[in-house]
């Protein structure tokens, strides 16, 4: 029986649509990867969020480093994710050789989703469901590009943090997760990378205001994947190249608590 190779699962802002080069090169190296690896791409958007609403003259708040999202904005805020930065990256895939299928968290019964808190809005919180269609596309090659749009059991259409989107996704597959952005990685106050975060960490960079906002956000989920995963989970720049993110060369790894000294 062949080996079931572990898939990648890539995180990516959706900031790296306003940097075509990069984008290029990035989906250059995981067409490079897919040969060694199945890989999934999970995608946020909101620099096409924002820029959006603004033109509709529609105000953009966030609560702790999550967008609130009223029900009367998802139809802009689905468009923008599941729509233009979705075949956006589709097509910058497809430039790179690559043959994509776009996907939002709905699709496939791949995860469910319940609302947050009302006082976000229209915001989910997914969690694992059915493997049976990634699994159907990784056998066949292709790149699932994935929004972080999905719903409720009624139907609700619901914005999700794409971090947290990721997180589930790399737990539904079983994945190795990197949460790709513009930035390094987790910053110290003196604004060096730190190597390696285990929780007591976290909690001491928290306390001292370090991390915070969407920082904070992106940290607890890849604790949250890093836990669930039982192996690190790493937070990087996009414009690395990948065997280097994958060979822990540069980032910052997540910990998790099983694999700390002393735990």
């Amino acid at each position: 029986m062949a080996e079931v190779k572990t898939p990648v699962v890539i995180k990516v802002g959706g900031a790296l649509l306003e940097n075509p080069q990069i984008a290029g090169q990035l989906l250059g190296e995981i067409k490079a990867l897919q040969s060694l690896r199945p890989v999934i791409l999970v995608h946020g958007g909101g620099p096409l969020v924002e820029t959006l609403l603004a033109a509709m003259q529609l105000t953009s708040t966030k609560i702790d480093g999550l967008r609130v999202t009223p029900d009367e904005q998802m139809p802009y805020v689905c468009g923008a994710l599941a729509g233009s930065a979705n075949k956006s990256l589709c097509g910058l895939a497809i430039g790179a050789g690559i043959t994509p299928v776009g996907l939002s968290l709905m699709d496939g019964g791949i995860t469910q989703c319940k609302v947050l808190d009302e006082k976000y809005g229209a915001v989910g919180v997914p969690s694992v469901g059915k493997a049976d269609l990634l699994n159907q596309l990784l056998s066949a090659s292709f790149l699932p590009v994935i929004s972080s749009i999905g719903s409720n059991s009624d139907g609700r259409l619901l914005n999700v943090n794409a971090d947290q989107a990721a997180t589930v996704i790399a737990e539904l597959m079983g994945g190795d997760l990197l949460l790709l952005s513009n930035v390094d990685g987790v910053l110290d106050q003196d604004k060096q990378l730190i190597k390696e975060l285990d929780q007591s960490r976290i909690d001491e960079e928290v306390a001292k205001g370090v991390i915070k906002d969407g920082m904070l956000v992106k940290v607890a989920a890849a604790m949250q994947a890093a836990s669930e995963l039982a192996k690190p989970v790493t937070i990087a720049n996009w414009s690395a190249p990948l065997t280097a993110i994958l060979n822990n060369q540069t980032g910052t790894r997540v910990i998790p608590a099983s694999q700390t000294s002393g735990a």
